[in-house]
């Protein structure tokens, strides 16, 4: 819902709602973000996801409804690769499917692809599934350092879906502190987790993993929930590979906030914290941002987002929310703000822009009312993706009384007429009361 403020007049404006996917963050710059610029060169790169599925010998266990966990994978990754986009470049990584010894050291080294990254020849994947019997050890920190190697660096978003039913059996390297190896690169690489079992210690292992790198984690009880869940991470990367996000940070304070010009950028936002940007608006301009924020762990219920546009004094001009009440990937807001909309405000201090037209500074402001659930990190944070578009200015909506003097006129038509149609009834009832007594 987006709503305005005037001090002396009534509720305008527009209303509008912008939503984006949540998508692939990382934290980013202190100071200026780089402006990004339309049909940047990311988008000639093909969405990259690399799927790596635990084949240890613990995935023997039947107990997802009837069937054995492996079984459930094989056949929820038969349907995500039929489902596969012609674009997406796909691959499958195994870890503990090889080595069936009881040599820890050399189990500890079993993970290979099974199905290299690219473009996918379908019954050649679903074969090659159909082959997997547990085996092994779990040696998951090895298997994302080999995942990262598999989907190769560049400009776009780079997901890693990691199946799994137990934590790492194999540490060092813990899964953790590779998650965070791998995001400290700055390689664009997010990793998304699905716990097919439901003890504590996995749970918070796999929570860090995702964490780390800006993914989610699912705990997955049935194979339908991991069927969608799978398809809807290879969606999410066919959905948002085409425009990498800029990172930038934003700050507590408008002075010192970073300079936003249209783009699409990154950031991460800690529970109920408010980070500001700074969008310049010349005069004929109308400022269009929208905000999402990915709810990549366990949160309490009954949260909300807000955005915020804001004058350099800190009067709000106009603000856009969204709340909820359940467990979902991503919440959004959005707002409009035209700089011909500040009659009543006192604005933003107006500049100079190059071509010599005066500019006004425009404050964003992102809050959330967000709480992590009991043992959830809070560090780092959110990751949210920043959408700021400027365009023509559109027309300010017009009132039905409009043409009529802002509705003094309509105003002082329909007292007259009350007027004259209480005097009228009145001579009526007057005339019939004086001729009933007559008679």
């Amino acid at each position: 819902m987006i709503t305005g403020r005037r001090p002396k007049t009534r509720l305008g404006g527009l209303l509008a709602a912008l939503a984006i996917a949540g998508g692939a963050l990382l934290s980013g710059l202190p100071a200026h973000a780089d402006e990004p610029s339309a049909g940047t060169a990311a988008g000639k790169e093909a969405p990259r996801v690399d799927l790596v599925l635990d084949v240890s010998g613990s995935m023997q266990a039947t107990d997802i409804q009837g069937k054995s966990r492996i079984a459930v994978a094989q056949q929820s990754l038969n349907e995500v690769i039929d489902a596969l986009p012609a674009e997406t470049e796909f691959g499958i990584r195994t870890l503990g499917a090889n080595y069936p010894g009881d040599d820890k050291a050399q189990g500890c080294q079993d993970t290979r692809q099974l199905f290299p990254v690219g473009k996918t020849n379908k019954t050649e994947a679903k074969t090659a599934v159909a082959t997997l019997r547990p085996t092994g050890w779990t040696p998951i920190g090895l298997a994302l350092r080999g995942a990262a190697q598999d989907l190769g660096k560049g400009e776009t978003t780079r997901r890693v879906v990691l199946i799994t039913d137990g934590e790492d059996s194999c540490a060092p390297p813990d899964p953790c502190d590779v998650a965070r190896e791998l995001a400290a690169q700055g390689i664009h690489l997010v990793v998304d987790t699905l716990g097919l079992a439901h003890d504590d210690k996995t749970r918070q292992q796999l929570l860090c993993i995702a964490n780390a790198t800006g993914g989610t984690y699912t705990d997955v009880r049935t194979q339908e929930q991991l069927t969608d869940k799978v398809k809807q991470l290879v969606d999410r990367s066919n959905d948002t590979y085409t425009v990498a996000p800029v990172k930038t940070a934003g700050t507590d304070k408008c002075e010192s906030a970073p300079v936003l010009t249209p783009g699409v950028y990154s950031d991460r936002e800690k529970f109920s914290e408010h980070r500001v940007y700074r969008v310049p608006v010349k005069a004929g301009q109308e400022l269009r941002a929208s905000v999402s924020v990915a709810l990549d762990r366990a949160v309490a219920r009954d949260y909300g987002v807000l955005l915020q546009a804001t004058s350099a004094t800190g009067q709000e001009l106009v603000r856009g929310t969204d709340a909820g009440s359940g467990r979902t990937d991503v919440v959004s807001a959005g707002l409009r703000w035209s700089a011909d909309d500040s009659r009543g405000y006192a604005t933003a201090t107006p500049s100079a822009s190059a071509s010599g037209r005066p500019e006004t500074t425009v404050c964003l402001v992102v809050s959330n009312s967000l709480a992590g659930q009991p043992g959830v990190q809070a560090d780092p944070g959110l990751p949210l993706e920043l959408t700021v578009d400027l365009t023509a200015a559109s027309p300010a909506p017009d009132g039905p009384a409009m043409g009529l003097g802002r509705g003094w006129i309509l105003l002082l038509v329909l007292t007259l007429a009350g007027l004259i149609t209480g005097l009228l009834f009145g001579w009526i009832a007057r005339w019939r009361i004086a001729v009933w007594q007559e008679n």
